[in-house]
């Protein structure tokens, strides 16, 4: 399938049974990925259930699943500050190899990306790799095993400069409006506050 405003850009679809993706080398994209019990599955069920009928658009079902991630459901294991680093470290990696990362933030049950990737490389690999890779050093560190992360991720691919603003702000704010510091350069799991 080709892009609507540009007839150049070729856009995949795929799914792992979860969620549908957009897979394109020229699609910017915001990322929500979330650990495995962040959420209630009865309160995924219904929002999907929601979204299928058509009683709520996709921007209101991202907005409710961003809004109950804010409230730090579950272990929150990022809450940790070994477990966040090792996180970002991932999320780096193969910054400006495999992908160009124009935000970032880890909150202490998600973390959020808007990313493109580059040449070869698919959204589906790249968030393989960070997943994979965070969730084996996390549980090492925790002591624990089973899944850490959530089985899937939700995508929006950027429709303009506007929505991309928009992103930008919500992931920097994203912070100061979970009440975990007052500025997002106070906040170091993320862009904007990132010493590394």
């Amino acid at each position: 399938m080709q892009h609507k405003r540009n007839p150049k850009v070729v856009i995949r679809h795929h799914s792992r049974g979860y969620l549908p993706h957009l897979e394109s080398p020229d699609l910017i994209q915001f990322i929500t990925f979330r650990l495995a019990d962040s959420l209630p599955a009865d309160f995924i069920q219904t929002q999907e259930k929601k979204l299928r009928s058509k009683l709520i658009t996709e921007s209101e079902y991202h907005y409710a699943i961003n809004l109950k991630l804010d409230t730090g459901t579950g272990e929150s294991f990022l809450r940790d500050p070994e477990i966040a680093k090792l996180v970002c470290e991932a999320i780096l990696y193969f910054n400006g190899e495999r992908f160009d990362l124009h935000n970032w933030v880890v909150m202490p049950n998600h973390a959020h990306l808007l990313i493109k990737t580059i040449g070869d490389h698919t959204l589906s690999e790249t968030m393989h790799s960070i997943k994979s890779f965070s969730a084996s050093a996390a549980n090492k560190l925790l002591g624990r095993k089973g899944r850490f992360w959530a089985p899937d991720y939700f995508d929006r691919f950027i429709r303009g400069r506007t929505h991309f603003m928009n992103v930008m702000r919500y992931i920097d704010e994203n912070p100061v409006k979970a009440r975990l510091c007052d500025s997002p350069d106070n906040y170091p799991w993320g862009r904007a506050g990132w010493k590394g």
